[in-house]
């Protein structure tokens, strides 16, 4: 593997950034699915769409029965059918892209907690300095983020971050066969939550009016979303390395508040823009901080 200050291959830099473009667009045809249909079947959906056929082509990833459903929970119902409905109640999808990436921040503090890991001093900078933007963005706002839809966000971000801590748990298992079958566990109590919140008639009138359009956008979110998205994503760490792929996470609340900012005609005033740019200043402190002091304990090492 080339060291990690080498540059990407052309080829290799290019998939990463559409990755991350799919993956920032993403929350902008989650905010359109959400519009006219209960945001929970249309997570549901997402998550059949990733796991049919894929199941059939991708043989059990080999882990414990519990650390699946975990995951499969954690991922589908927490982390996804939280950010849906809080879309769906008026998260703009822009910050709702870079609040998401707070997950980084729940992942180093629930190592701390139950895996004895040490939070370093730029992490804790770097969570000061996002928590801060975050408190800029809420005071900038105005209607397009609610108190409501930011805290189920930021629940989100916290399963995505449960979700991570199982992903260490499960060693060296094959990731993209965890992620499709963890996919066939989310719809049933996806779709059970949103016939128990929104009633059956709702439910069945939004599988009826659905149109191309729609089961565009669940097979966008369910194939290109999850399936290519993650496959390729992990092939590219498989070659490159977690060090030099990884970071480029943090290009996709740009690609989101780009394409809200588009579609949605999203507006980032002065104060606004302020705060988005202190959580990606601290996210960025957070990650490249804690990566560099991981390879000067590997070079301690040696």
């Amino acid at each position: 593997m080339p060291p990690a200050s080498s540059p990407l291959p052309a080829r290799s830099l290019g998939l990463a950034l559409l990755i991350t473009g799919i993956w920032g667009v993403n929350f902008v045809v989650i905010k359109w699915s959400v519009a006219d249909a209960p945001p929970l079947l249309v997570a549901a959906l997402r998550f059949a769409a990733a796991a049919v056929p894929a199941v059939l082509f991708v043989g059990r990833p080999q882990v414990p029965a519990r650390l699946l459903w975990g995951y499969g929970l954690a991922v589908g119902v927490v982390q996804f059918g939280l950010l849906y409905l809080a879309v769906q109640l008026g998260m703009s999808a822009g910050i709702a892209s870079l609040l998401m990436q707070t997950q980084a921040f729940f992942t180093a503090l629930l190592a701390a907690r139950f895996l004895g890991e040490r939070v370093t001093p730029p992490q804790l900078l770097g969570m000061a300095l996002a928590f801060g933007g975050m408190a800029v963005i809420g005071l900038a706002a105005g209607g397009d983020v609610t108190p409501v839809g930011l805290g189920l966000t930021l629940v989100a971000a916290l399963g995505w971050a449960v979700s991570n801590l199982l992903v260490r748990a499960a060693g060296g298992a094959n990731m993209f066969a965890l992620v499709v079958w963890s996919s066939l566990i989310a719809p049933l109590p996806l779709a059970g939550l949103a016939v128990l919140t929104e009633g059956w008639d709702a439910v069945a009138h939004a599988l009826r009016a659905a149109g191309p359009a729609f089961w565009a956008a669940i097979l966008f979110m369910g194939l290109g979303n999850t399936v290519l998205g993650f496959g390729v994503w992990s092939l590219l760490i498989q070659r490159h390395g977690a060090a030099r792929i990884a970071p480029l996470s943090l290009l996709v609340p740009v690609f989101g508040m780009g394409a809200s900012a588009a579609f949605y005609r999203e507006a980032f005033p002065a104060l606004k823009l302020l705060g988005a740019g202190l959580v990606l200043a601290g996210l960025t402190l957070h990650v490249l901080g804690g990566r560099a002091r991981a390879r000067q304990a590997a070079g301690a090492v040696r």
